[in-house]
């Protein structure tokens, strides 16, 4: 027991240290992990090799529960979006990358059925440390971490005819392995020495995995409800946390009994359950365990280093480890081009999955068992595979701190030859654009729509919109807009900086064109004033406005009264926005311009006072309702009736306060673009 908690203390120790600290140095949770490990393994001693291997196998079940939440956010007709990508990018990068890497070893000297092997098995990379860095960045759901998604679930499934194939490159006498050494090394378990398929025929074994896959999707789509609805009844959270386990465990082990990967089987059971009313609270349950597990998973990697090979050979492990990523990178980076995976995103395809994977760490030992590789190349192998792992996330810092902040990263496709001309010209048309562009088209006025996302535009033109592909901030795309002879400019793209230089190149190219532009913050409110526009949008503001409305009648204001207050509060907003402007600098921090903190201060005392007048005169009127209360009645319905004539939805008008000298800050609602390539809503 105290020998157990001692481990435990010393990997939490090195995890509550390394990581930390990694993260604020900017190289990520990840290489903390496997510099943690690396420190109580070979470096100190901490943690002996054997334990390091034992645990190993345990941890990697939080690559499981990590595309069990992968599965739970990505609904059944996303993944049926991906299969193009799936099956030809994720395809064609196995078996391309397995044939080069095999032939450059068999050109080397490596035996044929080494070089095969070694081949298949280096052409995957690591699901975990992958998605596990995307979702960290943020990257996950942009066009470049989907692709590499899609690339990691196809190797994820091509990993069983691996385990298949490779017997068949052992000595004669080792081609007839048992089934259990198969299952054994598939299902990432040294234990389970049982299967639903043992001793089936060829037709036996395809009907139970058929079987088992569709087993998982009935009863995620038809049992999980009534069971998660009992269990959320029992008002335990434990037993909640208990039957997501179940569930997650469950569907491993099924897959491992028909030998199947646990991973793709609980993927597949999490986009089953992708459109459930549990699908939060079961992404929370797991989520801890899931960090936890591939955390230690990283360490345990950084652990298993075998220092004695590098020192030993460190010209041929440098070697192999830098041979096989250049052939991945170069590899990676043809398909992501030749699929139109547009830059930088086609660098971060082929930057974070140019490593091996932790399936070699199986794969490897798999085949030693076999005896199609020796001990000593298993050895050498697997120090290999953990140095690529150990370079990726610097592969992801190379990416982040250079790649996309080169120009030629952002080359795009050739803007297309913009033949229209209107009075309205739209620069971006996400779900901000789009209602803007409904609401004029509507009324009768003809747009000119410009957006930088090529799969939007082509999109859009099914539907009659006049779009045309471009980047919205190049001048001479605008002059040929009609820009010079345009009544209005609408800036609705989500790029801070790009926005307030396309306000401020418009105003400069024609001074007479009234510029409507979306702020994502107050900040930008001020610089988008600096630049030109003349009205400015805040996200979400309106919004946020109507909610409040709500919230004052639901504390006992009444309807007309909450409108009111919410009036008030918009328009000496809009004049605090406007005389805040003024006082703002842009090379100074807020918090140290005292100017402008002094102002803020005095405009908030007099937004108070006038909440406070405005009470006063409730109260007054409340007084003068209980002394007179059929007249006050019929006045109130009058004003109540007036006002809902006036608004067809009580909160969407916002005041726009007039300033020539200025221009004006309006307020309306919008919701944040997904600026993600493909991911855009109300397209009609």
């Amino acid at each position: 027991m105290s020998g157990f908690l001692l481990q435990a203390f010393i990997y939490l120790v090195a995890a509550v240290v390394a990581v930390p600290l990694a993260k604020r140095l900017g190289m990520g949770s990840v290489l903390g992990y496997l510099l943690a490990g690396a420190f109580i393994g070979p470096v100190t001693g901490l943690i002996g090799s054997s334990e390091t291997k034992d645990l190993q196998h345990f941890a990697e079940f939080g690559v499981v529960m990590m595309l069990f939440i992968v599965g739970l956010e990505l609904e059944p007709r996303k993944l049926w979006a991906m299969r193009v990508r799936l099956l030809g990018l994720g395809g064609l990068q196995v078996l391309i990358t397995a044939v080069l890497i095999g032939s450059g070893l068999y050109w080397l000297g490596w035996t044929l059925r080494e070089s095969i092997a070694i081949g298949m098995i280096m052409s995957l990379s690591s699901t975990a440390i992958v998605l596990q860095t995307l979702s960290e960045k943020n990257l996950l759901k942009s066009e470049g971490g989907s692709a590499s998604f899609s690339i990691l679930l196809f190797q994820d499934i091509a990993v069983i005819p691996m385990f298949a194939a490779i017997p068949l490159l052992a000595e004669p006498g080792y081609v007839w392995m048992s089934l259990d050494q198969l299952k054994e090394a598939a299902s990432h378990t040294d234990k389970i020495h049982m299967g639903l398929v043992d001793g089936l025929p060829a037709w036996g074994v395809a009907s139970v995995t058929i079987g088992a896959v569709l087993a998982v999707v009935v009863a995620g789509h038809y049992l999980s409800h009534p069971l998660f609805h009992v269990i959320a009844q029992t008002r335990l959270r434990e037993m909640f946390t208990a039957t997501a386990l179940l569930v997650v465990i469950g569907i491993a082990l099924l897959m491992t009994l028909v030998g199947l990967s646990p991973a793709l089987g609980t993927f597949l059971a999490g986009v089953v359950l992708a459109n459930s009313d549990f699908r939060h609270e079961l992404e929370a349950d797991i989520e801890p365990f899931k960090g936890l597990l591939l955390g230690l998973f990283f360490i345990t990697v950084g652990a298993s280093i075998d220092f004695d090979i590098f020192m030993n050979e460190p010209v041929l492990v440098i070697g192999l480890a830098l041979g096989i990523m250049a052939i991945k990178l170069f590899v990676l980076f043809v398909l992501a081009y030749g699929f139109g995976i547009r830059p930088p995103h086609t660098w971060l395809v082929t930057l974070s999955l140019a490593q091996a994977g932790e399936f070699g760490f199986v794969l490897l030992t798999f085949s030693l068992q076999n005896q199609v590789l020796s001990n000593e190349t298993v050895r050498l192998l697997l120090m290999v595979v953990t140095l690529t792992m150990l370079l990726t996330p610097a592969m992801f810092i190379v990416y982040e701190r250079f790649i996309t902040r080169f120009r030629f990263a952002r080359v795009e496709p050739t803007a297309d030859e913009i033949t229209e001309k209107g009075p309205v010209i739209i620069a971006g048309l996400g779900r901000f654009g789009q209602i803007i562009n409904r609401m004029m088209v509507s009324n009768g006025f003809s747009t000119v729509v410009l957006d930088h996302r090529a799969e939007l535009i082509q999109g859009l033109k099914k539907f009659g919109i006049k779009s045309f592909y471009g980047d919205p901030s190049r001048i001479d795309l605008l002059r040929a807009a009609g820009l010079h002879d345009a009544t209005l400019l609408v800036v609705a793209i989500d790029d801070e900086e790009k926005s307030v230089e396309i306000v401020r190149q418009a105003k400069r190219e024609n001074p007479d064109i009234h510029v409507v532009a979306r702020a994502h913050d107050r900040m930008h409110v001020y610089q988008l004033y600096r630049a030109g526009a003349d009205d400015i949008v805040r996200e979400t503001f309106d919004s946020s406005v109507r909610a409040s409305r709500y919230a004052l009648m639901a504390m006992g204001f009444s309807e007309y009264r909450a409108q009111e207050l919410a009036d008030v509060f918009v328009e000496h907003d809009v004049e605090t926005v406007r005389h805040l402007a003024r006082l703002w600098k842009e090379d100074m921090s807020v918090f140290e311009n005292e100017e402008y903190i002094s102002a803020a201060r005095e405009r908030d005392r007099l937004m108070q006072d006038a909440m406070e007048r405005m009470r006063e005169k409730r109260e007054a009127e409340k007084r003068r309702k209980a002394e007179q209360p059929d007249e006050d009645e019929e006045a109130e319905d009058d004003a109540e009736g007036k006002t809902s004539d006036e608004e067809s939805m009580p909160g969407e008008k916002a005041p726009v306060a007039n300033d020539n000298k200025a221009g004006s800050v309006a307020v309306d609602e919008a919701e944040p673009d997904s600026e993600s390539p493909g991911e855009v809503r109300d397209k009609a």
